[in-house]
């Protein structure tokens, strides 16, 4: 099966195709210019590179969060005009599965970790059993990364982009046991966000395309804006009895 996949989850945005589990071609940039510019164009290229039309992909993978609000919806909405133009089946991928399974060899525990502002962060717990069968030990969650820290016993592998604004507090309470991944692999490949969407997709875990919308854990700071305003306007101008 050849895989178009697609990561547009931060400023870093990543491309790939994949054919059965060998990599045709992949393309990962960080621009100063929004997804919405440069998107379309990289994956016309990661195309042209792999040598295939779009008509001769089978399906589609794309990270749907967590990540930036403004950057998964452009990732998702160019991936829904592929499948509305092909119809191909597309497998919505998890960020933080795309951060961990990049290490299937490292024995203990892979923590994922992306910045969610607010004194927050993105992440989850990760121990791979054997070459890419996973086993999920704490899920997806937005928290206090100290309240977070203090949970994790054993060795543990640090990667993501949010590693590095919360690296002297992770070496503070998880001490020796702290493994931190290079930098140069702290960012999504869409190599393996097409191996995940392959395997999805065989299993018949597919998106309801039409119905795709990004994965925040946590609601927008638009969202709750909104949310506020709309109990404000309900509230009677003499208050409530």
């Amino acid at each position: 099966m050849k895989i178009l996949a697609v990561d547009a989850a931060s400023k870093t945005g990543a491309v790939a195709v994949l054919q059965d589990h060998v990599i045709l071609a992949e393309m990962q940039a960080t621009s100063p210019e929004t997804h919405a510019r440069r998107l379309m164009p990289a994956i016309d290229s990661t195309l042209h590179m792999a040598g295939i039309g779009l008509s001769e992909l089978d399906g589609f993978a794309v990270t749907i969060g967590p990540g930036s609000f403004t950057a998964l919806r452009i990732g998702i909405s160019t991936i829904k005009g592929l499948w509305f133009v092909t119809r191909k089946p597309v497998a919505a991928i998890s960020t933080l599965d795309a951060l961990a399974y990049q290490f299937p060899w490292f024995p203990d525990l892979i923590c994922p970790v992306i910045d969610a502002g607010k004194g927050e962060i993105y992440t989850a717990l990760y121990r791979c059993r054997r070459w890419m069968e996973w086993n999920k030990v704490r899920t997806d969650c937005a928290v206090d990364p100290e309240q977070w820290l203090a949970q994790i016993e054993g060795s543990c592998l640090f990667v993501g982009s949010g590693v590095s604004p919360y690296r002297k507090l992770i070496e503070k309470i998880v001490g020796h046991r702290a493994r931190f991944a290079p930098p140069y692999i702290n960012a999504v490949r869409a190599s393996v966000v097409a191996c995940i969407g392959l395997k999805q997709i065989q299993q018949g875990q597919v998106a309801d395309v039409p119905s795709l919308v990004p994965y925040y854990i946590r609601r927008s700071d638009a969202e709750i804006t909104l949310q506020k305003r709309m109990l404000i306007d309900k509230i009677p101008e003499k208050g409530y009895k």
